[in-house]
Parts: structure tokens; sequence; C-alpha cells
């Protein structure tokens, strides 16, 4: 069956639920008015992202929630019945444990419907790593979630498609921050300000090596390699005191952008999805064509995983 997805960014506001999920219930009627069936929101929608890379133990535990307990989860549910639609948003949970995690959940009319925990979270020390994958169904689509710096290890992309996703939801608040990679680096919060007057100063920053140049790099080539369809949400704005340039998108299996969020605010954009692409693109046949007696023991050789995050150690 054909699915309608939409792809949404706003500008969060740190740490403050209410606000953030009354964006998030605004932008998901105004979708499903507009025909979407699934809607999706960015890495941390609900409660804000950098802003945790400042907070202590006890106050990531005072933000964070219990799942499928907590009120956040209770109003998205609400959020989905009210509108009839599937909700994908982000937050930090913590478990009975004193656990902290990196959390994207969907939710539907019934409630909880999947969890995912971030495999290479870095915002802040005490947040404990995910270690499963996630693939869950929704709709009659097989769908996987991978969040933000996930998807720059390849195999993980490669994993949850040999799960068998067709959709794979990559939730992200990314871009703009300073790197090794030439070009890169912040953008001035006084453009955004500034934005009305001169739009055209902070596009060019928005949308070039700083940012959506970069991600031109490579979330194309996550869809194309595999052969799936990739919904890529990202805020626009101020996050804490970084400054976001959204470009939420969606990606059809040739890697192909088919709906993108170009607004210098908060908006969404809805494509349609269908399963006739899925085995027609060339990802599929590659992945058919696969001889992993080459280089299964090469891949699962084991490893010393190192993450290093330049703006953040910085």
């Amino acid at each position: 069956m054909d699915l309608k997805i939409a792809s949404a960014q706003f500008e969060n506001r740190s740490g403050v639920k209410e606000y953030n999920l009354n964006i998030i219930e605004e932008m998901s009627k105004k979708a499903a008015e507009e025909g979407a069936d699934i809607i999706a929101f960015h890495e941390c929608s609900i409660t804000g992202y950098s802003f945790a890379r400042k907070l202590s133990k006890k106050q990531m535990l005072d933000l964070s929630e219990y799942i499928p307990d907590g009120p956040s989860i209770q109003r998205l549910t609400e959020i989905a019945r009210k509108n009839k639609i599937t909700l994908l948003a982000g937050l930090f949970e913590k478990d009975n444990d004193g656990g902290i995690f990196k959390s994207y959940v969907c939710v539907d009319e019934n409630g909880l419907q999947a969890n995912y925990h971030k495999l290479h979270p870095f915002i802040n020390p005490h947040i404990t790593p995910g270690s499963n994958y996630c693939v869950f169904e929704c709709k009659g689509w097989k769908c996987g979630i991978l969040i933000c710096y996930d998807n720059n290890i390849i195999e993980n992309v490669r994993a949850t498609c040999l799960l068998g996703a067709e959709i794979i939801f990559m939730p992200h608040v990314t871009m703009c921050t300073p790197s090794t990679r030439p070009g890169a680096g912040f953008v001035d919060p006084k453009l955004w300000e500034n934005r009305k007057n001169d739009p055209t100063s902070l596009r060019l920053e928005f949308d070039g090596m700083k940012g959506r140049q970069w991600l031109m790099k490579w979330l194309p080539a996550r869809a194309y390699d595999n052969g799936v369809y990739v919904v890529f949400s990202n805020p626009i704005g101020m996050d804490d005191d970084q400054l976001k340039n959204g470009c939420s998108m969606i990606i059809d299996p040739y890697g192909d952008i088919i709906a993108e969020c170009r607004k210098l605010n908060n908006e969404f954009v809805i494509a349609d999805l269908t399963k006739e692409k899925l085995k027609l693109s060339g990802g599929y046949r590659y992945r058919n064509a696969r001889r992993p007696e080459l280089y299964g023991s090469i891949l699962g050789k084991a490893h010393d995983a190192t993450q290093k995050v330049a703006w953040l150690n910085k």
C-alpha cells in the first residue's frame, strides 16, 4: 500500500516540553488535514537537545521520562488519537536502575509502537548507548530508526535494511558545527535574528558547506546504496546556543529528494511512498548481489570503538 509521510522541522525550546509538544500537536493536526499517515520530528524534539551537554546526572534524570508510562508518551497518544496520525518524536528516557537513554519513539492511537535507543550518544556522558537495532511494522510497511550519529556508521544502515526495513527514520540535530572537515563551523545566531530583513545571507550559510552541502555528501547515498526510503528530520533555528538549518527531507530508494523543507521557519513536507520503487532501485539489486563469505569475517572482526565529536570535545 502507498503511504504519505510528513517530515517536520521546528525551533524547539530547551527543556520546555509543554511548548514543544504543543508545536508537535499543531503540526501533526495540519499534516493529518493534508492527508499524512505519519509525521516524523527531530531528535529530542520533545525535550531539546544541545543544552543537555551542560546537565548533571540529577538534572538529566529530572528531564528524562519513563517509557511508556511517562506524560510525553501519553500526550503523543492523545495527539495521534485525536488526529488519526502516527507520530515519531524524540526525548530522554530513564529506567528504574538510574539508566538514561536517548530515545526515539513511534506512537499511534493505541500508544507506543516502537522505542529505539541511540547507539552512539555523545551529548551527555551519563547517557547509556543502545544495544539493539529497531525494525517494526507500521501501516503495512517495515520501518527502522537510526538517530543522528548512528547513520554516520554505514554498517548500522545496512544492518537495519537487512533486518527488513523499507523506510528508515533518521531524526537528527545536525549541521552548522565545527569539524576537521574544511568549510564546517557554527552559523552566527544574529543571521537568524535578522532573517526577515536578510534571508539571503542566512540561506547562503545554511545551504553551503556548513550545512546542506555537507548533508548531500552522504545522506542520499544511504538511501541509494541500500534501496530504502529515508525520512530525515532536523530542527531549524536556535537549539540552546547553536543555530540549526532544518532541511528536513524525504529521499526515495533511488537517492532522489522527493520532498524537502525550505522555509526559514517551522514547516513540514509530505511525500508519497510506493513499494514499487523498493525493488526497482539499484540498491535492491546490489544487496541481492552481496557475497558475505568474502567480507563477513572482516566486518565482524573485534574492534575497539572510539567516538570523537570535534565541536563537543573542544
